[in-house]
């Protein structure tokens, strides 16, 4: 009888592939996201683990591919590093593995006329001299995930510029 239920393992294992490719054909997956959508299906665990190994033997599924990917898509829109690192954690990558990530992201951006951008886009019309717009801009930049040494340095520098706009007396 045990015989009789191999052909029937092996199309639910193809199954299992086949729908983590189907995944993994529309975006980059972590494997515990991975893990979990395929379990949510219906599949068991220990078939979802085995099809999981078999896709990262094969190159198809990469935590450290899927780490660059959204490093750079959400720095890409204006996410800062810290958020950017609790994002990772949050699709179980290994702290190492997300602090390469973001290095690697670092290198494409420039954090601070990063949030500089933000910030001027923030404040159009805005007075950027009052304390109320000050403490706003800062509660956003520090939401998006940007370090209080980055949202201090873009504040001196919203500041310095308006000093230099500014006209002189006549």
């Amino acid at each position: 009888m045990a015989d009789a239920d191999e052909p029937d393992r092996r199309a639910r294992r193809s199954s299992v592939l086949a729908r983590a490719v189907a995944l993994l054909s529309r975006r980059e997956h972590s494997a515990l996201e991975l893990r979990r959508k395929l379990i949510e299906r219906g599949f068991e665990p220990a078939e979802v683990d085995a099809a999981l190994q078999r896709l990262q033997g094969n190159g198809l599924q990469d935590d450290a591919r899927f780490a660059d990917a959204l490093a750079r898509s959400r720095a890409n829109r204006g996410r800062g590093p810290l958020q950017l690192r609790a994002e990772l954690a949050r699709h179980g990558l290994a702290e190492g593995l997300a602090a390469e990530a973001i290095e690697r992201a670092e290198s494409d951006q420039d954090w601070v006329s990063r949030a500089f951008e933000l910030a001027q886009r923030r404040l159009r019309g805005a007075n950027p001299k009052d304390p109320r717009e000050q403490r706003r801009l800062a509660d956003f930049l520090l939401r998006r995930g940007f370090p209080g040494t980055i949202v201090r340095s873009v504040l001196v520098r919203i500041g310095s510029d308006l000093e230099l706009e500014e006209p002189g007396p006549p």
